[in-house]
């Protein structure tokens, strides 16, 4: 260990820095040189510098007729390492390191040239010493936690005629009375250049800095033999680790997603244990769907992907369900996935069996291996009114044996995840959906604004995320009041509108405290024939926990239904009415108050020489 000894007696241990070589010896540093133990009166060398041309204009470098003025001290030897030698005998075309003070300078610049207003420069002379007005660095230091050091001090006597420069080297002492007076170990107290590699000193040089760690006094060294030892275990035990694409056996699984612009990239890779949804656009010819690859089931399912990497074992990609979109937007589910739906060009200018939508479900083990491998489509017919097309991919991977449970938040809800909701039954914990996307919903608008139409597409509420929608719906003098109110409370409702919802992102089912009920409010007009024009959805929310990490929780939510009386029309005539659907997000949290402890109490009782000699 070496040590550090302070002024007032106190000792520092500090860890011994590694042994560098090649660490030139033949300049010295107050920061570097050992001073003697008891006090030293400051030793001034002053040396002025007196104009030897006049006339001589800043950035001439003409050879001086005496010797620079900084006079360089010879050093006392001081003990270092073989390897520490001369500049000469370093090898490499790496700079000596400078420590003498009275070589240092800050401000020299320019490369031959004098620079303006910089006192130590090598390359200004007298001449240009007498132009100047000041010095730009006054001193030059060692290391400041040094008791005692070395400083070489500048500065323009413009007194004189003409102005000239005065330098001194003085011994500084530090006022701190935690300074280090002596230590053992020089090198710790400044940067030390690394050796340069020869092909003398390179097998020294690597059998130091090789393997993953190294240490510069060799006693951390990597054995080559169990290193290929380990490079052949890892090739016998290949897994996929986080982020590796998943291959396939004519590349990797592709997972189209817009790259620069909207437009789908086909060349985008899926990442192992990545979990990916994204939307993307393309813009077809509805005349040639059935020859544009990513339209079709064969694009996403004819390759195996491989259980591990730079493997022969393959994976299938079974087909897990088929969804059928027609053209007005309505969707129901195939009863066999077993088959296989081509787009196809029909004569009304419409394909069919265009891919809109895939979501693979990827099951692995903890060993990184992939052992099954699900895909679920949409297909829908398009026409030529609804281009660019607009197609969705998801990516989930579940590990084998588990049971998987959506969060939207640990333990606050995150800002733009799916709000948790569900039913209780009497006497049940909460029942949720498994999809986490539909547990919530309000109505999604359309292209079209019809409200039979749009009836069951929803869209999912995310918290933080204000939102409104609506439609139009076309009544006549004939439609029945009753009738047409369920209608459009479905369509605002949806169908199975849930009871609860988490207070955080991550409340278990079974804690039915965590859950927030739903209040329903009826908002009506008096009147024969009532109808809903508006549902809003109002979430309060707060922010709870500590100040530094603040976590979002749902302290009530409320469903107002809002009612309008139905005028009586004309027999024959048709009248549209106005449908919206709205949710709103408010802050409720109260503002922060900061706490304070007690101030503690000292009671300390010191002898009254205690500060002796300081006070």
């Amino acid at each position: 260990m070496a040590a550090v000894t302070l002024r007032l007696g106190i000792l520092l241990l500090l860890p011994p820095l590694p042994a560098v070589k090649g660490v030139s010896g033949q300049s010295r540093s107050a920061s570097t040189t050992p001073q003697p133990s008891g006090p030293t009166a400051p030793s001034v060398r002053e040396t002025p510098v007196r104009p030897a041309a006049p006339g001589l204009g800043l950035g001439s470098s003409p050879a001086p007729e005496s010797p620079p003025p900084p006079p360089e001290t010879p050093a006392p030897p001081a003990a270092s390492p073989p390897a520490a030698a001369a500049p000469e005998a370093r090898a490499g075309p790496g700079p000596a390191p400078v420590t003498d003070v009275a070589m240092l300078c800050v401000c020299d610049l320019s490369v031959a040239q004098c620079d303006v207003n910089c006192c130590c420069d090598p390359d200004c002379s007298a001449a240009d010493f007498s132009l100047f007005t000041t010095c730009s660095v006054h001193i030059v230091t060692g290391d400041s936690q040094l008791c005692s050091q070395e400083a070489a001090i500048y500065s323009i006597d413009v007194a004189a005629h003409p102005p000239e420069r005065i330098f001194k080297l003085v011994d500084q002492n530090n006022p701190s009375i935690f300074c280090i007076h002596a230590t053992n170990y020089k090198q710790a107290l400044s940067f030390i250049p690394p050796e340069m590699p020869t092909s003398q000193n390179f097998d020294s040089l690597l059998k130091q800095f090789e393997g993953v760690t190294f240490s510069a006094e060799s006693d951390v060294l990597l054995n080559t033999e169990s290193d290929a030892q380990n490079s052949s275990d890892a090739n016998e035990t290949a897994r996929y680790e986080y982020g590796v694409p998943v291959q396939t056996a004519d590349a990797f699984l592709r997972l189209p997603a817009p790259l620069v612009s909207s437009q789908c990239s086909d060349a985008n890779p899926a990442g192992f244990l990545v979990n990916q949804a994204v939307k993307c656009s393309r813009m077809i010819n509805v005349g040639n769907c059935n020859t544009i690859q990513a339209l079709s089931m064969l694009f996403y399912t004819n390759s195996s992907i491989l259980a591990v990497p730079k493997s022969s074992q393959m994976v299938n990609v079974t087909v897990q369900s088929i969804t059928i979109q027609s053209l007005s937007g309505t969707r129901s589910l195939l009863n066999s996935s077993d088959v296989l739906l081509l787009p196809m060009y029909l004569d009304d200018q419409v394909c069919i069996n265009v891919v809109l939508a895939v979501s693979y479900s990827i099951t692995y083990t903890d060993a990184g291996e992939i052992t099954a491998a699900a895909i679920s489509f949409v297909l829908g017919t398009i026409n030529n009114t609804m281009l660019p097309i607009q197609q969705s991919f998801e990516i989930t991977f579940t590990q084998l044996n588990t049971k998987p449970v959506p969060l939207s938040g640990n333990p606050g809800y995150g800002i733009g995840l799916p709000l948790r909701a569900g039913f209780r039954p009497p006497g049940s914990g909460i029942i949720q959906s498994s999809n986490t996307y539909g547990q919530l919903t309000i109505l999604q608008s359309s292209s079209n604004q019809d409200c039979l139409a749009v009836e069951g597409v929803r869209t999912p509420v995310l918290f933080g995320y204000n939102m409104i929608s609506g439609c139009k719906l076309r009544i006549t003098a004939s439609t029945e009041c009753q009738l047409l109110a369920n209608i459009i409370l479905n369509v605002l409702k949806g169908q199975n509108f849930p009871e609860y919802v988490a207070s955080f992102g991550n409340s278990q089912a079974q804690d039915v405290l965590d859950w927030v009920p739903i209040t329903h409010i009826q908002s009506s007009e008096q009147g024969l024939c009532q109808i809903p024009v508006s549902f809003e959805i109002e979430v309060k929310w707060s922010k709870y926990g500590s100040l530094v990490n603040p976590q979002a929780k749902i302290v009530n939510v409320s469903a107002t239904v809002i009612t309008t009386i139905l005028a009586q029309t004309n027999f024959g005539s048709e009248r549209t009415i106005q449908i919206a659907s709205s949710v709103t997000f408010i802050d409720v949290s109260t503002p922060a108050e900061p706490g304070y402890k007690a101030q503690p109490t000292i009671d300390a009782k010191l002898p009254f020489d205690f500060f002796f000699p300081f006070v």
